[in-house]
C-alpha cells in the first residue's frame, strides 16, 4: 500500500513560553500564584542584607567615635532581630515553594501527557503514517523531560534571579548612582556575552532535540524488525547508519554544551572583575571625599562600601544564574514546540451525525431501543427536527472513486464496487494495486478524492467515524496484540463481552483449541505483540477479536495468510459460520480461499481490470486465469 511520506517534528515557535505558563497556571490557578508569592517573598527578602548591614555598620561607626554602646545598641539589636526573623519566614516560603513545584511539576506532566495521549487517539491514520513511531515517543518521554526541568528549576531560578537583581538594583540606585553606574557597565558586557555565546548555544540545542527524535526513531523500527535485521544479516549495515545518526546527536549535543559550558565561567569572571572595581574606586571614592550622588543623601563612607560589595556580588551572581537558566529554557521550549505540534495536530475530521442505534424490527417498522438485539439501524436526523431510520443491512457501493495518498499520484482510478447485503466481494491482485486502499476508504482511514460511497444508501460522510467504524469488523494481515490476557485480548472487538461470549467467538474462529492448552488458558498473558505465540495463532486471536464484535460487514485483509495450510482449513470452517449473513470483503493471495465469493473484482494499477464469479472468471480466460491455473503469480 503506498503511504504519503515521512517528515520531522517541526522547530521551536514564537509564543511557546508564553503558552507553557498559561497552560500551567490553568492546571492550577491557586496553586501557582501561591508557589510565585514564596519565591517573591524569598527574592525579596535575601536581597535585604545589604540594608541592614549598611545600618548596622553605621551604628558601629559612631560608637567607635562616641564610644556609646546603649545608643548603638538600640540599632544593632533591633536590626540583627528583624533581620533573623525575615530569614526565617523566608525559610518557611522557601520549603513551601519547593513542595509545591514538586507537586504540581509532576502533575503538570501528568496532565499534559493524558492531554498528548487523548489528542492522538483522534489523530488520523494518515499522520501516523508519515511520522516515524519513535520519534513520537520521543516527545512522551525526552521532550516532556525538557519541561520538567523547565517548570521545577528553570523558570522559578529565573524569577528568583530577575527579582533578586531588581531589588538589589533599587538598592544600589538608593545609596549610590555613581557606583551603580560602575556596576551597569560591567552588567552591558555580561550581556552582551551571554546573547552572543547564547545565540549559538540556543540553536544546537533545537538541533540536539531533533537528532534525539531521530536516533530514537532508529532505534524503534531496529527493535521492531530485529529478526529481519538477523535474517539478512543487516547488522554491520545497521550499525553504520546508527553511527551516522548518533554522530549527528553527538555534534549538535557537543556543540550546545560547549557553549552552555563556556557561559558560566566567562559571567563569572567578569563579576570577579567588577567586584575588584567596585572595591578600588569605591576606596578611592572614599580617599578622595568624592561626592555621592544618591536618593539617600548619604555621604561615601565606610557602611555604604562594604555593603556594595556584596550587592555588586549579588548583583553579577545573579545575572550569571539567570544566564545559566537559557540553556534549559531553549531546550525546554524546543521540546514544549514539539509537544504542542503533536497536541495541535488537526484531529480526524468529522462532520457526521448518522448514528448507529440498537433497534427492534416488527413488520417494517424500525424502533431505537437501549439494550442490545442484535439488530440496528441508522439513526438520521432531518433540519426540520424529523428522525428517520434506515435499517443496517451491509449495503456497500463505491461509485466512481478516485483516490491518491498524496497529492498528485493517485492510487485509485474510476473504481466502483457493488457489495448487497451478505455477499461476498473479493479482490484479487498485485501488491501496491489498492486492494487494502479500497478498505481503507471504507473504514474511512483515507477520505475519497471524487466519487461517492454509500453504505445502505447513507453517503458515508454523513455517518459519524466512531458509528461507522462500530458496524465493520477487521482482520488485518499485521495483527496487533496488546499486553495483557488471551482473554482481554478478544474482548477487545466488544468491551462490554461476557467471557462466555469471547470463548463462543473463539471457538467460531478455531482458536479455542490452542488457547485451551495455553499454560494459563484464557488468563495466559500476552506481552510484546504477543511474542510468545506463533503467527498464525496469533491470527487466529484477531480473527476471535474480529467475531466478538459480531459486526454486519466484515473486511478480511490476508486474514489467513500467516496461517498454514492443515490450520487454514479448520479457519475457513470458522469463517464460513462468522461470514454467514453478513457482507465481506476479503483480499487474499491464496484464490482457493476466495473461489467461493460472490464476486471477485483483480485490480491493477488501482483500476478493477476483471469482475465476476469464479466460474465467470475462469471461462473468461482473463488475467484472473493465468492466476489460478499459474500462468504467471501475483507478484
Amino acid at each position: 500500500m503506498s503511504r504519503p511520506p515521512r517528515g520531522p517534528m517541526g522547530k521551536a515557535k514564537k509564543g511557546t513560553l508564553p503558552r507553557v505558563i498559561k497552560m500551567f497556571f490553568k492546571f492550577y490557578p491557586v496553586l501557582a500564584p501561591l508557589a510565585v508569592a514564596c519565591i517573591l517573598f524569598a527574592a525579596v527578602t535575601s536581597s535585604l542584607p545589604p540594608i541592614f548591614l549598611q545600618q548596622v555598620i553605621a551604628a558601629i561607626e559612631e560608637w567607635a567615635t562616641t564610644g556609646d554602646w546603649t545608643g548603638a545598641s538600640k540599632v544593632i539589636i533591633p536590626k540583627v532581630a528583624t533581620l533573623v526573623c525575615f530569614y526565617l519566614v523566608s525559610i518557611c516560603a522557601i520549603i513551601t515553594q519547593t513542595q509545591l513545584m514538586a507537586y504540581m511539576t509532576q502533575g503538570f506532566l501528568n496532565k499534559l501527557r493524558k492531554a498528548l495521549f487523548d489528542g492522538m487517539q483522534n489523530l488520523p491514520i494518515s499522520y501516523f503514517d508519515s511520522k516515524k513511531h519513535g520519534d513520537i515517543m520521543s516527545v512522551y518521554t525526552n521532550d516532556i523531560d525538557t519541561l520538567r526541568q523547565l517548570v521545577s528549576q528553570a523558570l522559578p531560578s529565573l524569577l528568583q534571579s530577575c527579582t533578586i537583581v531588581m531589588c538589589v538594583l533599587s538598592i544600589m540606585l538608593y545609596y549610590s548612582a555613581l557606583m551603580t553606574a560602575i556596576v551597569l557597565a560591567g552588567v552591558v558586557l555580561m550581556i552582551f556575552v551571554s546573547k552572543t555565546v547564547g545565540a549559538g548555544s540556543a540553536k544546537y540545542f533545537i538541533r540536539q532535540q531533533k537528532s534525539l527524535g531521530n536516533a530514537e526513531g532508529f532505534i524503534q523500527e531496529m527493535m521492531a524488525g530485529q529478526k529481519v535485521v538477523k535474517v539478512f544479516c543487516h547488522e554491520k549495515q545497521n550499525e553504520q547508519d546508527f553511527e551516522k545518526l548518533n554522530n549527528q546527536l553527538f555534534s549538535d549535543a557537543y556543540r550546545a554544551h560547549a557553549y552552555a559550558n563556556v557561559l558560566g565561567p566567562i559571567i563569572q569572571n567578569i563579576g570577579n572583575i567588577l567586584y575588584v572595581m567596585v572595591a578600588v574606586i569605591g576606596g578611592i571614592f572614599l580617599l578622595t571625599d568624592a561626592k555621592n550622588f544618591s536618593i539617600s543623601g548619604l555621604a561615601f563612607n565606610i557602611s555604604i562600601i562594604i555593603p556594595f560589595l556584596n550587592m555588586a556580588k549579588q548583583f553579577t551572581g545573579n545575572i550569571n544564574q539567570a544566564s545559566q537558566q537559557i540553556n534549559a529554557i531553549v531546550m525546554a521550549l524546543a521540546g514544549a514546540s514539539r509537544v504542542f505540534e503533536l497536541m495541535d495536530t488537526e484531529p480526524e475530521a468529522d462532520n457526521g451525525y448518522v448514528t448507529l442505534v440498537n433497534a427492534e424490527i416488527n413488520n417494517g417498522e424500525i424502533k431505537e431501543v437501549d439494550f442490545h438485539t442484535g439488530r440496528w439501524a441508522w439513526k438520521h436526523p432531518h433540519s426540520d427536527g424529523t428522525v428517520t431510520y434506515t435499517e443496517l443491512l451491509g449495503d456497500v457501493r463505491m461509485v466512481g472513486v478516485d483516490f491518491g495518498y498524496v497529492e498528485g499520484k493517485q492510487v485509485l482510478h474510476d473504481v466502483s464496487v457493488y457489495a448487497e447485503p451478505g455477499q461476498q466481494v473479493a479482490f484479487v491482485g498485485a501488491t501496491g494495486a489498492g486492494k487494502t486502499t479500497i478498505t481503507n476508504l471504507i473504514n474511512r482511514f483515507y477520505d475519497i478524492a471524487d466519487g461517492k460511497i454509500r453504505y445502505d444508501g447513507i453517503n458515508i460522510n454523513k455517518i459519524k467515524k466512531s458509528d461507522l467504524r462500530r458496524s465493520l469488523g477487521i482482520v488485518l494481515q499485521e495483527t496487533n496484540l496488546f499486553t495483557g490476557s488471551v482473554m482481554d485480548n478478544i474482548r477487545y472487538g466488544k468491551l462490554d463481552a461476557t467471557d462466555q461470549e469471547c470463548i463462543n467467538a473463539a471457538k467460531l474462529s478455531g482458536a479455542d483449541s490452542f488457547i485451551t492448552r495455553l499454560p494459563d488458558g484464557y488468563n495466559t498473558m500476552l506481552s510484546n505483540n504477543g511474542s510468545n505465540l506463533s503467527q498464525g495463532q496469533r491470527q487466529l486471536i484477531a480473527i476471535a477479536r474480529a467475531a466478538v464484535a459480531d459486526p454486519p460487514v466484515m473486511i478480511l485483509d490476508e486474514a489467513t495468510s500467516s496461517i498454514d495450510t492443515r490450520t487454514e482449513a479448520i479457519v475457513q470452517r470458522g469463517m464460513d459460520k462468522l461470514m454467514e449473513g453478513r457482507t465481506v470483503f476479503v483480499i487474499a493471495h491464496r484464490l482457493s480461499t476466495i473461489k467461493n465469493s460472490d464476486v471477485i473484482m483483480v485490480l491493477e494499477n488501482g483500476r478493477i481490470i476483471e469482475r465476476g464469479n469464479h466460474e465467470k472468471l475462469i471461462s473468461e480466460k482473463g488475467t484472473y486465469y493465468k492466476l489460478y491455473t499459474g500462468a504467471f503469480e501475483l507478484e
